[in-house]
């Protein structure tokens, strides 16, 4: 890997220094811990190392198609250790922010599994979907349309999240990812299927996932931490860094996923974001909190 001697451990941790003594590592997913179904090297036992220090670690995701015990099994079956309780997906940020606004809200869900188990266990009421014999449900007006990614996507769904929209509903969006990477390429992302209906309907959703703040102050809240002591480690300048600086958490840049050695800085800049700390990967973040506890 090139060298990227021009931010050493030194300015990494003058930066860092600014801040007070960690308490929570906020963890991006893929291209920070794993990349698809391959932990990154050394990812593994930095979580472990942050369970022996008594830092709080978090999972925080924009992906809203899974529950937090799927997130957790699929860590574990890379041996990164993680509890249900610990995963924050823009899924559950979104039921709880609907929650908090809007007790028991009737909400009109275009999203997979995690979305809509996530509406449910926050007490909120789904309407249209299928009854348990396959007929779909009267269809009510609903306080708000919540959007995530669908696979499964159809255009009688989008139909009806567009004349719920124009109704009066509530644009809510789990995440703002155009893009989807898969293997060697990429499928449209949530923030594809909400353009769609943002353009149909009018109205701009209120979005959860990084980089908004809503689902930092979820994991924060969570955490039991203030911003200043909980550090987000992340491969990405648009959500993960982004992300730390509307929030005024300290960032940890990995050079694991979509930023290099070589593009790091013009990623950065092109985002209007700028790492407290520049690591190659998770052993020097080990190193980093070796020298801050």
């Amino acid at each position: 890997m090139a060298s990227i001697a021009s931010h050493t451990q030194e300015m990494n941790l003058m930066a860092l220094k600014k801040f007070p003594t960690p308490c929570a590592l906020l963890f991006d997913l893929d291209g920070t811990l794993y990349r698809g179904d391959e932990p990154v090297s050394g990812a593994s036992e930095l979580v472990a190392y942050a369970r022996t220090k008594s830092l709080t670690p978090l999972f925080v995701t924009n992906n809203s198609t899974r529950t937090p015990s799927e997130v957790a099994d699929h860590l574990l079956r890379m041996n990164i250790v993680a509890h249900h309780e610990e995963i924050v997906t823009s899924a559950l940020a979104a039921a709880y922010d609907i929650q908090a606004r809007s007790p028991g809200a009737a909400v009109f869900a275009i999203g997979e599994h995690g979305l809509k188990t996530a509406l449910r266990e926050a007490g909120l009421r789904l309407i249209g979907e299928q009854s348990e014999e396959g007929k779909s449900r009267e269809l009510a007006i609903a306080d708000f349309v919540v959007q995530g990614l669908d696979r499964a996507l159809s255009y009688s769904r989008l139909a009806e999240a567009t004349r719920q929209l124009l109704a009066g509903a509530g644009f809510v969006q789990t995440n703002p990812d155009r893009l989807l990477p898969v293997g060697d390429g990429f499928l449209p992302g949530a923030g594809s299927l909400g353009a769609m209906l943002e353009a149909a309907s009018g109205q701009s959703p209120r979005v959860i996932g990084k980089p908004s703040t809503i689902i930092m102050d979820f994991a924060l809240e969570l955490a039991g931490t203030t911003a200043e002591q909980a550090w987000v480690i992340g491969d990405n300048p648009y959500t993960d860094l982004a992300a730390a600086r509307n929030s005024g958490c300290p960032s940890v840049l990995v050079l694991t996923g979509l930023c290099t050695p070589d593009n790091w800085r013009e990623l950065c800049v092109d985002a209007n974001v700028k790492p407290d700390a520049v690591c190659e990967g998770p052993e020097q973040v080990m190193q980093l909190l070796d020298n801050m506890l």
